[in-house]
């Protein structure tokens, strides 16, 4: 609910061309002022490199590189499925077009600049490099997690986060996508990635620190 929730009334608002756009244009005009006082190419660079990382290419290589690993990774824990988080990358990889798409092309927001949409263009909302980098990345985390340790599991939950939040701030930054699409497309992706949590958890044993196979249950 705390994810749909926003995402509908995001969804909602854009649609009508309601009140809540304002928080976009506010934001736009804020960043507009910080990287005026900045004027720092190095910092535009950086927005634009982070904002890149959410195309297809590099995240869909990398969640099935890292889909891959986990494979490896998993082969001793789970000989019967250890091949199951390739299947789960490339559905991750198909789902997001089938969700983003559609919704680009039913909302037909323009873009920051405000020009209309080309024929060949499908809209601005909700962000495609958003969705792309949050459900490739989170994905990949997921499925790479439960052959790691504890604590290289936190670490790397907590990198992939800060990634996806750079994409994000990227995109805004760079005046690539409104602050809302930006959102929304998060929104969209937790609710993606709550899902695949769900379904690793019950179908991908997690690798003992140790390596090897799992305890039996009830062993002690």
């Amino acid at each position: 609910m705390a994810l749909a929730v926003p995402l509908v009334l995001i969804s909602w608002q854009v649609a009508v061309d309601g009140p809540l756009l304002g928080l976009d244009t506010g934001t736009r005009q804020t960043v507009h002022e910080v990287r005026r006082a900045l004027h720092s190419t190095l910092v535009n660079h950086l927005g634009a490199g982070l904002s890149d990382l959410g195309g297809a290419v590099p995240a869909v290589p990398a969640l099935l590189a890292v889909a891959a690993l986990a494979a490896v990774r998993r082969r001793e824990a789970a000989p019967s499925r250890w091949w199951l988080p390739l299947p789960m990358a490339a559905a991750a990889a198909v789902l997001i077009p089938l969700l983003v798409v559609p919704a680009k092309a039913w909302f037909a927001r323009p873009g920051p600049y405000g020009l209309p949409l080309a024929p060949d263009q499908w809209g601005w909302y909700p962000s495609g490099h958003t969705a792309t980098s949050a459900i490739a990345y989170g994905t990949a985390a997921l499925l790479l997690g439960g052959t790691l340790p504890g604590d290289a599991r936190i670490v790397l939950y907590a990198c992939t986060a800060m990634l996806c939040l750079g994409v994000g701030a990227g995109l805004v930054w760079s005046d690539y996508h409104w602050l809302l699409d930006v959102v929304a497309s998060w929104c969209l992706a937790g609710l993606v990635l709550w899902a695949a949590a769900l379904l690793v958890r019950r179908t991908l044993p997690r690798v003992p620190d140790g390596g090897g196979r799992p305890p039996l249950r009830g062993s002690g």
